[in-house]
């Protein structure tokens, strides 16, 4: 054993077989450009400014519907007629959704700094694209069905008897629709 080599046999093949199974070499790259994600960095403050209409036009829409209160004299000052967004669980289902909706947005607010500081970190992005596509199907419920009832106090239902209530109390409804508005819009910005 002392004067064993250790020998290796190499087989002698042609250069043609030997090109046909060389090694894969990596790609080198250049390093005069940085890969620094720049469509995605752009496309990360674009989703930053689309957060911030998002959370104005949520915030225009739940604080449109709460201030929504019209009171109309009836015969005396004793007998009034009031309507407000609190006489309806649909609307105040809206005022609480909304609400919920805009402190969301401005809580995932960090969460976008930091896609557009790490425009390559996909952890804040998926995270993002979850809880955006939850909060988006819930503004959606709170809009349609605000909408619904901003539909009946417009044009009532003749099948049920429920009469329209929009030609008394002009700015309730106003206010409402517009509510109504601005949560379809703050949807089109998610």
């Amino acid at each position: 054993m002392k004067n064993e080599a250790t020998i290796i046999d190499v087989p002698a093949e042609s250069s043609s077989a030997m090109k046909g199974s060389a090694p894969l070499i990596g790609v080198t790259r250049d390093h005069t450009t940085s890969d620094s994600g720049g469509y995605k960095r752009g496309l990360s403050i674009f989703d930053f400014l689309l957060r911030l209409a998002a959370i104005i036009a949520a915030s225009v829409a739940a604080g449109t519907m709460f201030t929504s209160d019209e009171t109309l004299p009836f015969f005396t000052q004793f007998l009034q007629f009031e309507a407000g967004y609190d006489d309806l669980p649909t609307f105040q289902f809206f005022v609480i959704a909304m609400s919920m909706i805009s402190g969301y947005l401005v809580l995932s607010l960090p969460f976008s700094v930091v896609t557009i500081v790490r425009p390559l970190a996909t952890a804040p992005r998926l995270l993002l694209l979850v809880l955006d596509t939850a909060a988006m199907a819930f503004n959606m419920a709170a809009a349609s069905s605000a909408a619904a009832i901003a539909y009946l106090a417009h044009n009532g239902n003749q099948n049920t008897n429920w009469l329209p209530i929009c030609q008394q109390f002009e700015d309730f409804c106003q206010k409402t629709s517009g509510a109504v508005v601005s949560s379809f819009v703050s949807v089109v910005f998610f």
